[in-house]
């Protein structure tokens, strides 16, 4: 079978939204029992953070580069992160309803910007419609077989018996959807086509390894690029997804196995093994040096058909994980390291809104602080600059969104590899180390002798001789250099 993914994906740069946090405009009639904006979040409390104060702020992502937004749950639910899904048709009020919904839609279509939703369809909450019923009416309810029943009566809210039915993790709040049932399956089928026909340009699919009904992925997949060929479908698989990912069920997924070695090789000494190591199933612990990076991430780059390996979701940190700012023991160095990688490499980037003005935070939920809209001073600009800086430079070179990749050299503490397509080859050359280093990289076959090539990323310039480049890398840092 032939993969093919969508070809937009190639050149896009995410940016990653947990709505309830990102922004709040006054748009949106609010209820009074919320934390203030500034104050910590804590698991259970509503911050007020709705889609037009998204529409407010597009301008600020735009002017990062960004390219689409991803947007963690925005529909009708019963906690700050929507993961509890109440109705699927229906956007979150505190969000602004399906009205906010629209009005974003539109704005971000003229800005020629993509968004994709988040697909929670392996559990619904005990406010869905469907479960409520069955918590109403016990075995008499119409929707008995849509989820699966142990025993009764239900222990829904009980915490001194555990569920009687099947949930996700054994997390009562969270009844597992029975996709055996072919009713259920149309159902979920029919939400996934009615919000492309809204004009969602693809689907973000939360934990879709819990779905093993035959079939499921590959019929999800039939239906959606029907409506949308260049529909984007990507899965949140945190380990090898090659089951997935062979052009029959998802496009591509999260990719925390390039997460993992990029933060282990460039936070070197400044890992924090409390927040490393979360119990996840990647593991960013501990340090390593350039030539098990290199192992690490070509197995990453290369273990997928290279039209996956393209459209893959390269991500240093998100919702689920503590930022890589806090992970890294808050060097700024570790970031840079790992922002050139994510922007230079193979894949679509994603960035974690706040991560380029230095918004820190530690597990979940204080991974998922506000931004201060009202206060910039507290921002890292100098992070934001060079996050701006990279990711021009990746919208200008077709040679780092689809060129070739090729690694060229990996010392203990340096790393350097090309990306090239026809007359566009760049040289990205980092240094993890404390001191500065100066790296022999062998170009032969890639760049002529003679050749000048020119910091794009770093200062300065050098020429191409008996196949070699010398280049002089800052402790902790990177350069880009590119062709003519």
């Amino acid at each position: 079978m032939k993969i093919v993914t969508p070809d937009w994906v190639k050149d896009a740069v995410f940016y990653q939204i947990f709505p309830d946090r990102f922004a709040k405009s006054d748009k949106v009639l609010k209820p009074h029992n919320l934390e203030p904006w500034d104050s910590l979040p804590t698991v259970q409390g509503y911050k007020g953070g709705d889609l037009y104060g998204v529409i407010e702020h597009l301008d600020h992502i735009q002017d990062l580069g960004a390219t689409a937004i991803y947007f963690t749950p925005i529909f009708q639910s019963a906690c700050n992160h929507r993961y509890h899904t109440h109705d699927y048709y229906q956007v979150d009020p505190l969000l602004g309803g399906n009205k906010a919904f629209y009005a974003l839609r539109d704005e971000m279509k003229k800005r020629g910007m993509k968004l994709v939703l988040d697909g929670v369809f392996n559990h619904a909450s005990r406010g869905n419609f469907y479960f409520n019923d069955i918590l109403e009416n016990g075995p008499h309810s119409a929707w008995l077989d849509w989820f699966i029943i142990h025993d009764w009566p239900l222990t829904a809210y009980s915490g001194e018996r555990p569920a009687n039915y099947e949930a996700w993790v054994g997390n009562r709040a969270l009844p597992k959807w029975n996709t055996d049932n072919p009713q259920v399956r149309e159902y979920i089928m029919q939400i996934a086509e009615y919000w492309l026909r809204e004009g969602i340009d693809g689907w973000r699919l939360d934990v879709p390894f819990c779905i093993t009904s035959p079939g499921f992925w590959n019929e999800f997949r039939t239906r959606v690029k029907a409506i949308n060929p260049e529909a984007y479908i990507v899965g949140e698989v945190w380990w090898d997804s090659t089951n997935y990912l062979q052009g029959d069920q998802f496009d591509a997924v999260m990719n925390y196995i390039f997460t993992e070695p990029v933060i282990q090789f460039c936070a070197q000494n400044h890992l924090s093994r409390e927040l490393a190591v979360t119990g996840h199933s990647y593991d960013p612990y501990p340090a390593i040096d350039g030539e098990h990076f290199a192992v690490k991430l070509e197995k990453a780059l290369f273990r997928y058909d290279w039209e996956v390996a393209q459209v893959q979701l390269n991500l240093l940190d998100s919702h689920d994980t503590a930022r890589l700012l806090s992970i890294a023991s808050g060097d700024k160095a570790t970031v840079r390291l790992a922002t050139i990688l994510l922007m230079t490499v193979p894949g679509a980037p994603s960035v974690y809104y706040g991560d380029e003005i230095s918004l820190p935070g530690k597990d979940d939920p204080d991974c998922r602080r506000t931004i201060n809209w009202d206060n910039r001073e507290t921002w890292d600009m100098e992070t934001l600059a060079y996050y701006k800086q990279l990711i021009s430079l990746r919208k200008s070179h077709i040679g780092l969104r689809r060129g070739a990749f090729q690694r060229l050299h990996a010392g203990s503490l340096s790393y350097a590899y090309s990306r090239a397509l026809d007359d566009d080859k760049l040289i990205i050359a980092l240094n993890v180390g404390d001191k500065a280093q100066k790296l022999d990289i062998p170009v032969k076959g890639l760049v002529a002798d003679g050749t000048t090539l020119k910091a794009l990323y770093g200062k300065g310039s050098v020429t191409v001789e008996g196949g070699m480049v010398k280049v002089n890398v800052p402790a902790r840092d990177g350069v880009i250099l590119g062709t003519p």
